[in-house]
C-alpha cells in the first residue's frame, strides 16, 4: 500500500518538469521566428533601397553619356567649321597669289604694248615731220602725198586709242586686285582676331588650372613650379627603376584629376587644348630587363600617369605622353640632390 502511493506521487510530480521544458521550448521557437522575420524585413528594405540608388545612378549615367556624345558633336561640328574657315583662307591666298602673278603680266604686257605704240608714233611723227618738212621744201603737194599724210595721222589717232584703252584696263586691274587685297587682309585679320580669341581664352583656362593645382599641392613641398609647369618628384608617384604608380602617387594624381576635371567642363569644346606629361630621368643609364635605357624608363612613366587620368574620367584625346630621358635636366651635376631633382614629372596645360 505504501509502495502504491510513492509510485502515484512520484507519477504527479514529473508533468510540471515538462510542462517548464515545453513552454521554454514554445518561448525559444516564437523568439527565433520573431528575429528571423525582423532580419528579413530589415533584408528586404535594405535590398529595395539598394535597388533604387542602382536605378538612379544607371539614370544619370545615361543622361552623363548623352551630354558628353553632344559635347563631341559640337566639338566635331566646331573642328569642321574651323578646317572649312582654314581651306576658304588658303584659297583666298591662292587666289589673290594668282590675281598678283596675272596683273604683274597684264602691267608688263601693258607697258611693252605702250613702249611699242610710244615708238611707233614717234616714228611716225617723224616720218609726219619729214614730210611736212618736204612739203615746206616743195611748196606743192600731190595727191598721193595727202592721202599718206591722212593715213599716217589716222594710224597715230588709232594707236593713241589704243594706248588709252591698255590704261583703262590697267587701273581696273589695278582696282580689282586692290579690293581683292582688301578683302584678303579683312579674312586674314577675322581669322587671327578669332585665334587670338581662343588663345586668350585657353589661357584664362591656364590660369584658373595652375592656381587652383598650386593651392591644392602648396602644402607638399616635394611638389615645385617652374614658370607654367608642375614639376612632380619621381620618388613621389614611382619606386626606383619602375613605371608602376604607387598609393601615394596615386593620391596625388587624384587630385590632379578632381582640378582638371573641374576645369574641362568650363573648356569650350572648340579649344585645342591637351595636357602634356613629359617624363624626365637623371643621368645615370639604366639597363634592365624591362627598360634598355632611360628613354623607355621616362616615357614608361609618362604614359602610366596618363592611364591613371584617362580611368579616373580625364579625356584620352586631351593628353600627351612623351618620354625626355635625361637629356633635359633642370639641375646641374652628379650630387645626389641633383639626381633626385632630375628624375621628375612635369604637367603643363598648354594647346595642340
Amino acid at each position: 500500500m505504501i509502495g502504491s502511493r510513492r509510485r502515484t506521487r512520484s507519477t504527479i510530480n514529473v508533468w510540471p518538469g515538462y510542462v517548464d521544458a515545453l513552454s521554454a521550448l514554445l518561448m525559444l521557437v516564437i523568439f527565433m521566428l520573431l528575429v528571423y522575420v525582423v532580419s528579413q524585413l530589415y533584408l528586404s528594405q535594405t535590398l529595395s533601397d539598394r535597388d533604387t540608388q542602382l536605378a538612379r545612378l544607371s539614370s544619370q549615367m545615361a543622361e552623363i553619356s548623352r551630354l558628353l556624345g553632344l559635347e563631341e558633336e559640337r566639338a566635331s561640328a566646331l573642328e569642321e567649321e574651323l578646317e572649312t574657315a582654314r581651306g576658304e583662307h588658303s584659297a583666298a591666298l591662292a587666289l589673290a597669289q594668282s590675281l598678283q602673278a596675272q596683273l604683274e603680266e597684264g602691267r608688263a604686257s601693258a607697258l611693252q604694248e605702250q613702249y611699242d605704240a610710244e615708238a611707233e608714233a614717234t616714228r611716225l611723227q617723224r616720218s609726219l615731220e619729214e614730210t611736212e618738212a618736204q612739203r615746206e621744201e616743195e611748196q606743192i603737194l600731190t595727191v598721193s602725198q595727202r592721202a599718206i599724210i591722212n593715213r599716217l595721222s589716222a594710224q597715230i589717232s588709232a594707236l593713241q586709242k589704243q594706248l588709252s584703252a591698255i590704261n583703262s584696263a590697267l587701273r581696273l586691274q589695278e582696282d580689282l586686285t586692290a579690293e581683292k587685297e582688301a578683302e584678303l587682309a579683312e579674312m586674314g585679320q577675322r581669322l587671327n582676331l578669332l585665334l587670338a580669341e581662343r588663345v586668350n581664352e585657353l589661357e584664362q583656362y591656364q590660369s584658373e588650372f595652375f592656381a587652383r593645382l598650386r593651392n591644392i599641392l602648396m602644402d607638399n613641398e616635394n611638389v615645385r613650379v617652374v614658370g607654367d609647369r608642375f614639376l612632380l618628384p619621381s620618388e613621389l608617384l614611382f619606386a626606383s627603376g619602375s613605371a608602376t604608380l604607387g598609393s601615394e602617387g596615386k593620391d596625388e594624381l587624384d587630385k590632379l584629376a578632381d582640378v582638371l576635371l573641374d576645369v574641362v567642363k568650363a573648356i569650350p569644346e572648340d579649344i585645342d587644348w591637351i595636357l602634356r606629361i613629359d617624363g624626365h630621368t637623371d643621368r645615370i643609364p639604366i639597363n634592365t630587363p624591362e627598360f634598355s635605357s632611360n628613354w623607355e624608363l621616362s616615357t614608361a612613366r609618362a604614359v602610366s600617369v596618363v592611364r591613371y587620368l584617362a580611368e579616373q574620367g580625364v579625356p584620352e584625346k586631351r593628353m600627351a605622353a612623351a618620354g625626355f630621358g635625361e637629356f633635359y635636366p633642370v639641375a646641374e651635376g652628379t650630387s645626389e640632390e641633383a639626381l633626385r631633382r632630375n628624375r621628375r614629372i612635369e604637367l603643363k596645360l598648354t594647346d595642340r
